[in-house]
């Protein structure tokens, strides 16, 4: 018994992070909607690109042209996709990161599998935008943000998890039923 307090007290103390973070990733994933209106506060507006000062029709060439500048030395793979958000618009695949440009204005989106940043033709930021279903799935379905680990994490802390379950389990039957086997023992011996 005093070896399976051991190893139930270690393995509480080793597991509480992602336990945490299992409980707190699942209570978002079942009430989304409300915990992203607390973490998104964007108030930016597409429409506005049309009548953007300085904006002017970019080419798919021009448009390479850009995203090279902004990845250089990286191989561009233009994907087959001609829209976004209802523009014409020029998508290139660069390592993971998709440059998507919008061909009438020449505004630029640089989006990732966990956000996504908006800027205007001249390079300034307009809207950084988060995904954090992304995010906390990952986090809930892997234990960790990168695929580095790949699920071998989150499998250990669940076999971890049933481990300290069990031992729990045994924990707190074990003295109750010594408990009881006792009190039988004392009548049997009373009844004598």
């Amino acid at each position: 018994m005093r070896l399976l307090k051991t190893v139930h007290g270690w393995l509480g103390v080793i597991i509480l992070p992602w336990v945490i973070m299992i409980g707190l990733t699942g209570l978002f994933l079942n009430h989304e909607a409300l915990v992203t209106s607390w973490l998104d506060g964007s108030d930016y507006d597409e429409a506005q690109f049309d009548a953007w000062p300085g904006a002017t029709p970019l080419s798919v060439d021009a448009a390479r042209g850009l995203a090279g500048r902004l990845y250089p030395g990286v191989d561009l793979v233009q994907g087959s996709e001609t829209a976004y958000h209802g523009r014409d618009a020029a998508i290139f695949d660069a390592d993971g990161t998709r440059v998507i440009v919008a061909l009438a204005t020449g505004h630029y989106w640089i989006k990732t599998d966990v956000s996504r940043l908006t800027h205007a033709p001249d390079g300034s930021l307009l809207e950084r935008k988060i995904y954090w279903e992304g995010i906390f799935k990952r986090l809930h379905v892997r234990g960790w943000l990168s695929g580095t680990f790949g699920t071998w994490l989150a499998d250990i802390t669940a076999a971890a998890m049933v481990v300290f379950g069990l031992s729990g389990i045994v924990l707190f039957l074990v003295p109750r039923l010594r408990r009881r086997q006792n009190r039988r023992r004392m009548r049997a011996a009373e009844a004598r």
